[in-house]
């Protein structure tokens, strides 16, 4: 018998010991820069010619792994790979699925300060973000397991009926596609390809370039766990050149994919086109993009607002799609709270995140991320008031750093306002009162995570309904949902499908929505 799910504790840092454990496997991992990792088809490497590199963003003339060439040919022959294994893979008793998983879990959990160290070089995470990724993904692949031992058999929710012997058990479907992103390269990734395999389905596992190296530890992971050849496929590659003759190809199954709304809803059109020779429509899990509002009412804890706005905007330096963009607050408190907020976030550290377990913000992930970021920046000086930032920060190694930015005084309908920016800016907005507030939180065409400070009860029962967003959370931080406990999905543009669990099927034809309410 299986313990009950529990969430894995994060690591606490401020002890020497903890310090220390991180400090080694940074060692053991700097150790490993620049190696030549090869795509993995039916346990078959390949390595044709370097395609692309991986980068450490606070030092890009760092090369941090190598990955190879790959073409529409080995796309081909990843699904068709998969195809294969999927003929005796899907008979494999759910027990033993699990069991892979679980044991993934436990070396996870054992190696927790190498996954971190590699993701502190190659996107830039703090140690404490880092750690929560890896903590996130332990906790993926235990609630998975579980969840597939519960639902493997279901027929007690069938009503007897006289003269019959009936049973529903859910089957996999065959060869699905993951593509994760950079952003939480170790969490997501590790979920969706995790949910897929201990479920019966067989994966193409395509990750963000930039997060490649991370990716490449994951897959090394699963097959070291007793993964069969072909059930798992790693192709590190262009996804306008791999990706999309995955997501077109008619033996694909189904799409698992983590990143921007534009390429989500090109894969959504594109799996609802069927093609020569398929017999089913494909399914999508798409989680996307975010424009994040934390709602700050005058009678709300106005120091805990303020922590919360500072924590949600540039936790990860603002790229996460959960992350508070937009600080929408009633007039009569705005002054003091952003004020605030300004004052905490200019006392985060911004460095190397690998120098120190005291970094709050390392560096946005790349070149492009860094220009984007900056485009809106200067956009922002035209449609708000800079309170804080503003400038990049210049280091010796020419790293993408940008501090903490705020603008105070944004209308709501402007740019910085409505588009997802993905790095650290906050823009701040004031509300007449509690009613405008709730119309500013709603008008834009993202509904992913929300939150709201008030200690007022009404406005927070009509939040339940009005305020709509997947995640809604009160009088704390609008990131860091938790496995089995805050189950992570959308509302409108955003995506409907959950991070923490899979829906029953009354849920497949509503949308979920989370309401969490700090006690």
């Amino acid at each position: 018998m299986l313990t009950p799910f529990r969430n894995e504790a994060l690591t606490d840092f401020t002890l020497p010991e903890n310090r220390a454990a991180f400090e080694k496997a940074m060692v053991k991992v700097k150790a490993e820069l620049g190696r030549e990792l090869p795509a993995v088809i039916n346990g078959q490497e390949i390595w044709n010619g370097e395609g692309f590199v991986s980068i450490n963003p606070a030092r890009p003339a760092e090369v941090v792994a190598r990955f190879p060439k790959l073409g529409i040919e080995h796309a081909e022959q990843a699904i068709k790979a998969a195809a294969e294994a999927f003929k005796t893979w899907q008979y494999v008793p759910v027990q033993e699925r699990a069991g892979y998983i679980l044991h993934a879990a436990g070396e996870m959990r054992r190696r927790k300060q190498e996954f971190n160290a590699v993701m502190v070089l190659e996107v830039g995470k703090s140690w404490a973000e880092a750690d929560a990724d890896t903590s996130e993904s332990i906790d993926f692949l235990e609630y998975y397991a579980r969840q597939a031992l519960r639902i493997a058999d279901s027929s007690e929710m069938l009503i007897p009926y006289p003269g019959e012997q009936n049973g529903l058990y859910y089957i996999p479907l065959g060869v699905g596609v993951v593509i994760s992103p950079w952003n939480f390269p170790n969490a997501i990734a590790t979920g969706m390809t995790a949910a897929a395999l201990v479920t019966g389905n067989t994966v193409c596992f395509k990750p963000a370039e930039p997060s490649s190296w991370i990716a490449a530890k994951i897959c090394e992971l699963f097959w070291e766990s007793g993964i069969p050849l072909g059930v798992l496929n790693f192709l590190p590659g262009k996804g306008s050149v791999i990706g999309a003759h995955m997501v077109e190809h008619p033996q694909t199954r189904f799409i698992a994919f983590t990143g921007s709304k534009e390429v989500g809803l090109r894969l959504f059109e594109q799996a609802g086109q069927t093609k020569p020779g398929q017999l089913w429509l494909k399914r999508t899990i798409l989680e996307m993009g975010g424009k994040d509002a934390v709602v700050v009412d005058e009678t709300a804890n106005l120091e805990a607002a303020s922590v919360g706005i500072v924590q949600s905007a540039f936790g990860f330096q603002g790229q996460k799609c959960s992350a508070g963009s937009r600080a929408i607050i009633v007039d009569s408190v705005y002054e003091q709270v952003v004020g605030r907020a300004v004052e905490l976030a200019s006392k985060l550290t911004v460095g190397a995140p690998d120098t120190s377990a005291w970094i709050d913000q390392g560096p946005v992930v790349d070149a492009n991320s860094f220009k984007k970021i900056l485009d809106y920046i200067e956009l922002g000086t035209q449609e708000g008031k800079l309170l804080l930032g503003g400038s990049p920060m210049d280091t010796p190694d020419k790293g993408y750093f940008i501090p903490p930015t705020i603008f105070g005084d944004v209308d709501g309908n402007a740019r910085i306002a409505q588009e997802e920016i993905f790095g650290p800016v906050l823009a701040c907005v004031r509300a007449s009162d509690y009613d405008h507030a709730l119309q500013i939180a709603n008008s834009t065409e993202f509904g992913l995570t929300g939150a709201l400070f008030s200690l007022n009860r009404q406005r927070l029962e009509r939040a339940r309904r009005e305020f709509h967003v997947g995640n809604l959370y009160f009088n704390r931080k609008c990131t860091g949902a938790m496995v089995g406990a805050h189950p992570f999905g959308g509302f409108n543009m955003s995506g409907t499908d959950s991070k923490a669990g899979g829906p029953d099927y009354l849920l497949l034809f509503t949308q979920a929505k989370l309401v969490s309410e700090r006690l």
